[in-house]
């Protein structure tokens, strides 16, 4: 099906519509389907079976309408996928710090806030990254994290670059927790035991002479943890922070 030219804003119509540029497709009485309903409806096959199981004709099931009538509100199961993101991570929430809060406070809260927003909701995770965030909920995250920056002195494609960054830390934290739990949950194993099991094969598989290093590792008690759950992404949110700040520090000292 020819997709629907973009008005002004160069978006698709059903991303025109989540804007609310566009009320909804077509003339005539209002229709009982709407684009929120289908929204909703993948999103609830996504949470409850993963991505793998939303297609343009399993929603349509869901709504109890045929596959044709969701094209007259997405184009293209890409721009469903936009629209499942979008609700998916929903408003940011409100600074905890209020307007005194520091660029770090703000800036570790945002960071923690989309964490948790991915951890529960596994499904997003899954969806390809194929352009910039243009939908509503996206734009205001970064709005978020641009505005936690503002009086540090760094320019505006430096702050754009640290947000980024942190992202990236973000979701790749989130994949890789959210990877070994779906691969735990496949196996049957627990986590206490499929970590002994794994530093049992290490320890057989290396040694002082071919692996040094992963020995004195070994020999820590580096996988014991270090009581904080969140030890790893805090360890590296803190020092992609401690870099920001001697960058913004660099800024305020007089030149020689």
């Amino acid at each position: 099906m020819a997709k629907e030219p973009a008005g002004e804003s160069g978006l698709p119509a059903s991303l025109e519509m989540a804007w609310g540029l566009r009320e909804r497709p077509g003339k005539g009485p209002r229709p009982t389907l709407t684009l929120a309903r289908i929204v909703d409806a993948a999103v609830a096959l996504a949470a409850g079976e993963g991505m793998d199981a939303v297609s343009m004709g399993r929603v349509a099931k869901e709504l109890g309408v045929s596959t044709m009538s969701l094209y007259r509100y997405v184009t293209a199961k890409e721009e469903l996928y936009i629209l499942m993101a979008d609700a998916g991570v929903g408003t940011p929430p409100d600074p905890s710090g209020g307007e005194g809060a520091g660029w770090r406070e703000l800036l570790s809260e945002w960071a923690y806030a989309q964490r948790a927003v991915l951890m529960a909701n596994t499904w997003i995770l899954r969806i390809p990254i194929t352009a910039a965030p243009v939908s509503p909920n996206q734009l205001a995250w970064m709005e978020r994290g641009l505005a936690a920056l503002a009086g540090t002195g760094l320019h505006e494609g430096e702050k754009l670059s640290t947000i980024i960054l942190i992202g990236g830390l973000v979701r790749n934290e989130a994949t890789m927790a959210a990877d070994m739990i779906d691969a735990m949950m496949k196996s049957g194993v627990a986590p206490d035991v499929a970590m002994a099991q794994y530093l049992r094969t290490l320890r057989l598989m290396t040694g002082p002479d071919t692996h040094p290093s992963v020995t004195r590792l070994l020999d820590s008690d580096a996988f014991a943890g270090s009581g904080e759950p969140d030890f790893q992404f805090a360890f590296g949110l803190g020092r992609i922070l401690d870099g920001l700040a001697e960058l913004i520090s660099s800024r305020s000292r007089p030149t020689p």
